[in-house]
């Protein structure tokens, strides 16, 4: 009350306070009219007021309530409208999206798991830069049986000096090992998961026993992490194939899980005739801020890397040739999502392949530029006619760009059959 009456006192007054003992005394005397008096009357008019000015009536009450449940329902329906509710940190916790993906209100979370960036906190190697993938695995025999040894995990490889991915590999190298067979072996495979999430492997192209097809969840459990599974058969076909993953196929086959599997038919001589022979295994790349996403053909996850057996132009191997060798060349369609129409500089080639299977004589034809869609294998010989260096390359003008850029005449799917006279 001391406090409202010295308020009132300078507003009321001529701008002087008002000593020390007035204020003692109205603050103390009820009963003194004279100095407080006046000051108390205000300050009871002004309570009086406020209290009916801050009295809510019903009316009121009903209407500020009814609104703001009708705010907070219109907030809920908006939100419900536009972002998935039901979706927890269970189920997308932790994950990072790829920049500019378009994701609407019913996009599981699944979808986003499998689209999500490589998490680099499951890398377990870091291989060296110069690093090459599709190199030759070695079988060990047992009691006849050639036995092979793979294991999965997540890596971080470079397609480029300066460029680095996180992929999933088989061996430690991307693609995974080139497996070489001959027709009519008895194979073991035993396939060791060190992902974070289960996997399979499917032998594509081959014919082998059903439970043996590595289809996850269908011919066979998932290979859970840290477990080993053991594919056995006998190869009864000749002719280029390959391996890859076969669960979250978009994902894992995406981001490295495939490799050449080669098989020389019995008889030699039913072999395509050729000096040299290339393998080229085709893959897209997403890399983007540092993060390694599977490349799709959706808005936020298109390509902006393409490889030629891990590498990207210029780092693509160059082949070399002398006037009049013939090349054997092993197109391999181990990409996911694009269809790669792959050319070839210097005079057309003859398809003597496709798809594992040899084609007769009268059967080959001549071509100079094949569509490689995901899955496919062409096999086709190319005669070196004049000295120089002479390009293969995907026709599809971006992909032959690293990031959208070229560097010393192209990029990604390119490399370079350098003939000598």
């Amino acid at each position: 009350m001391s406090g409202m009456g010295g308020h009132a006192g300078m507003s009321m007054g001529d701008g002087q306070q008002d000593p020390p003992k007035k204020r003692r005394t109205g603050g103390r005397g009820g009963s003194s009219r004279g100095a407080a008096g006046p000051r108390a009357g205000t300050s009871s008019g002004a309570r009086g007021s406020l209290d009916v000015a801050d009295r809510v009536t019903r009316p009121q009450l009903v209407a500020v309530t009814t609104s703001s449940l009708v705010a907070l329902a219109a907030a809920l329906v908006f939100a419900a409208s536009t972002v998935n509710l039901s979706l927890g940190a269970r189920d997308v916790g932790g994950l990072v999206m790829p920049p500019g993906m378009i994701m609407t209100r019913d996009t599981p979370g699944r979808a986003m798991q499998d689209m999500a960036a490589v998490d680099p906190r499951t890398v377990s190697y870091r291989a060296p830069a110069d690093a090459r993938g599709d190199q030759p695995l070695e079988a060990r025999l047992e009691g006849g049986v050639k036995v092979y040894d793979l294991e999965a995990s997540v890596i971080e490889w470079n397609i480029l000096p300066y460029e680095r991915v996180m992929a999933y590999a088989f061996n430690r190298q991307v693609p995974g090992p080139r497996i070489t067979l001959v027709e009519g072996d008895q194979v073991r495979f035993n396939v060791t998961n060190r992902l974070p999430f289960p996997t399979s492997v499917h032998w594509h192209g081959l014919e082998v026993p059903n439970q043996m097809d590595g289809a996850a969840e269908v011919t066979q459990p998932a290979i859970a992490p840290g477990a080993t599974f053991t594919y056995a058969f006998q190869v009864r076909q000749a002719g280029t194939f390959f391996y890859h993953s076969h669960a979250d196929v978009d994902r894992q086959q995406a981001l490295g899980l495939y490799g050449a599997l080669i098989v020389a038919p019995q008889d030699p001589a039913q072999a395509p005739q050729a000096d040299r022979e290339l393998v080229v295994q085709l893959q897209e790349w997403n890399e983007r801020e540092g993060y390694t996403f599977p490349a799709m053909p959706m808005e936020g996850v298109m390509p902006n890397f393409f490889t030629i057996n891990g590498k990207s132009y210029p780092s693509t191997e160059s082949v070399p040739l002398r006037v009049g060798q013939r090349l054997l060349i092993r197109f391999i369609g181990s990409q996911s999502a694009f269809i790669h129409p792959m050319h070839v500089h210097g005079g057309p080639f003859t398809v003597v392949a496709t798809d594992g299977v040899s084609l007769a004589g009268s059967a080959r034809y001549e071509k100079d530029t094949l569509n490689i869609a995901p899955g496919e294998r062409y096999d086709v010989v190319w005669t070196a006619r004049e000295p120089g260096r002479w390009l293969l390359h995907c026709h599809i003008n971006h992909h032959t760009t690293n990031d959208n850029v070229e560097e010393a005449g192209g990029g990604g799917l390119m490399l370079v059959l350098d003939v000598s006279p």
